[in-house]
This record gives C-alpha cells, structure tokens and sequence, in this order.
C-alpha cells in the first residue's frame, strides 16, 4: 500500500510538473505573439530568448500583462531589464 502511494505521489508530481512546463511555454508563446503583433518583434529578435530562458510562470505571466499594455518595445524591455 505504502509503494502505491509513493507510486501515487510521484506520478502527481510529474503531472504537475508537465501541466506547468506547459503553461510555461504557452505563456512564453502569447507574450512573443503579441509583441510580434504589436511591435513586429521577430523570432531572431535578441528579446525573443530573453522571454523563452525564463522559469518563473509568475514573472511570465506578469511580462504578458506588461506585453499588452506598454507603449512600446522599448518599455518592454526596460520592464524585463528591471527584472534581471
């Protein structure tokens, strides 16, 4: 029963694990489509592997906010600048 259980845990954790690593790269993807879309930043932009080298979903999930609200690139990435 105990082995089972650790069996259970295990198996829950990877499938969090998966769920988040997709959720990551969902988010990654819509802050580089709506900054492709609204400043025509382009996949070889040096800022496009700034954004995909980031782990925290939380961070990830605020750079999207501040994708779709800032004035310009620039302003993005002064805000991703801060970050670092």
């Amino acid at each position: 029963m105990d082995a089972i259980m650790r069996e259970s845990s295990f198996a829950q954790y990877i499938m969090k694990q998966g769920i988040e690593q997709g959720e990551r790269r969902s988010t990654i993807g819509a802050i580089l489509d709506v900054l492709e879309i609204r400043f025509d930043l382009s996949e070889a932009h040096p800022l496009s592997a700034r954004i995909a080298a980031i782990d925290d979903l939380q961070r990830l999930k605020q750079l999207l906010r501040s994708a779709v609200q800032v004035s310009s690139l620039e302003a993005f990435q002064q805000i991703l600048d801060e970050a670092d």
